[in-house]
């Protein structure tokens, strides 16, 4: 069967097996190099409430949380798009 990509997906090199991850949306468990990292800044006051209390000089955490994704889902959620061929990387362009 002909190979779709050198490279299989993913982004190892030649670094030998990479660790895993879990899929956020399905649970799909898949090397941590070929998985979609998808990374968003939350915080727990409201934002209107939150730039009142900034003018006045307090602190307001956010926390960073961090989901990844499988291809597939990835895709489906939107989180990735498919380009058309010569939108892609070719092998010999940087």
């Amino acid at each position: 069967m002909a190979k779709k990509r050198k490279s299989g997906g993913r982004s190892k090199g030649s670094s030998g097996k990479s660790g895993t991850v879990q899929c956020s949306k399905c649970g799909r468990i898949i090397p941590s190099d070929k998985a979609k990292k998808y990374t968003k800044r939350v915080s727990s006051v409201d934002p209107q409430l939150a730039r009142e209390l900034r003018k006045q000089g307090s602190y307001i955490p956010v926390r960073t949380i961090t989901q990844y994704y499988c291809i597939s889902c990835a895709v489906h959620t939107g989180k990735v798009q498919i380009r058309q061929a010569s939108e892609r990387r070719s092998k010999g362009r940087r």
